[in-house]
């Protein structure tokens, strides 16, 4: 097992494909002119295998695949059903464009719970926030990963003059459609312009939500990353993501391996561990694995605290989201 300085236990990987992306959203990709890894750097498909496989040996039972967005990768197909082999739950967060064309890939791999990011329901501010014109994609591949009888979860960023409005349509969508969807905390990484004021904290957007429906706590498990609720009678639920003003690193249970190989231990941290080079050089990847693990922080990657309105963005050492993996 996989065991840190405070007893936390991780079970679940996280594995970036690629840190390109068929959509701009701010909050991921830095405004300026961003330069994609190449493919050379990137993990290929026996090397993720290689490194899936060393982590499942430790106790890792649940494997992501992320991106930037992991559908754009034209071996997507042959990494899905590697990992697929594997005796884990596999599990797939995208961005929605391209989810019609991998139907019979997810099906095979057996991966039956699919995240989609989507941060409006508005068609032209769908346009504004991702400067591309994919909404009625997107929704149509929700509803069809419905109709496949997939789990679906949409990811949501909350942020502050830009998509608060929306919370209740939101909540009104899960009332007939049986999804979850999961409003995310505004978090700052490097170049998305992270500022507290457009922060809106989980306890906002409940007080939101309750002015008009009435809602009702769902259990959670210890490793949960959302705080979950339900409308009466309605179909779907919705949660929160309060990673900012009540994070939930006590029972954090996540590693995260980016697209070019590097193990990070927290979403936050700073430091990072290159496993890719070792395991081309043939050397034994399991001690830097353990290391990583060893030396994670308590909360946060030990960068900041709940005190949001005090953190200086500018002054974290991080990846863009982009880079690090959703």
């Amino acid at each position: 097992m996989l065991i840190d300085s405070f007893q936390r236990k991780h079970t679940y990987l996280r594995i970036s494909l690629t840190d390109n992306c068929n959509l701009r959203c701010f909050y991921c990709m830095p405004a300026a002119d961003y330069t994609f890894m190449p493919s050379a750097q990137l993990m290929q498909p026996n090397e993720i295998e290689a490194l899936a496989k060393i982590f499942v040996q430790q106790g890792v039972t649940k494997i992501r695949l992320t991106g930037g967005e992991p559908l754009v990768r034209k071996d997507a197909p042959q990494i899905i059903a590697l990992l697929s082999a594997l005796p884990v739950t596999l599990t797939i967060t995208t961005n929605g464009i391209r989810v019609h064309a991998f139907m019979d890939v997810f099906k095979a791999a057996g991966i039956t719970s699919v995240n989609i990011s989507l941060d409006t329901l508005q068609k032209e501010k769908f346009q504004q926030l991702t400067r591309r014109d994919e909404y009625e994609r997107v929704k149509a591949n929700i509803d069809l990963l419905l109709q496949h009888n997939f789990k679906v979860k949409v990811n949501a960023v909350v942020v502050k003059g830009v998509n608060d409005n929306e919370l209740l349509d939101f909540v009104a969508w899960t009332q007939h459609i049986p999804i979850d969807v999961r409003f995310i905390e505004f978090m700052p990484f490097e170049g998305n312009q992270w500022k507290s004021d457009k922060l809106v904290t989980w306890a906002q957007m409940l007080e939101t939500i309750s002015k008009t429906y009435s809602i009702t706590p769902i259990d959670c498990d210890v490793h949960d990353t959302s705080k979950q609720y339900r409308v009466e009678n309605f179909a779907g639920t919705f949660a929160v993501i309060s990673t900012m003003s009540a994070p939930f690193c006590e029972g954090c249970n996540r590693i995260r391996l980016t697209a070019d190989g590097k193990m990070k231990n927290c979403l936050f941290a700073a430091e990072e561990t290159d496993l890719l080079t070792p395991l081309r050089n043939q050397q034994d990847v399991l001690p830097f694995i353990q290391q990583n693990i060893v030396s994670k922080h308590k909360a946060l990657g030990g960068q900041f605290s709940t005190q949001y309105n005090l953190i200086d963005a500018n002054s974290l050492h991080n990846r863009s989201m982009i880079a690090i993996g959703g």
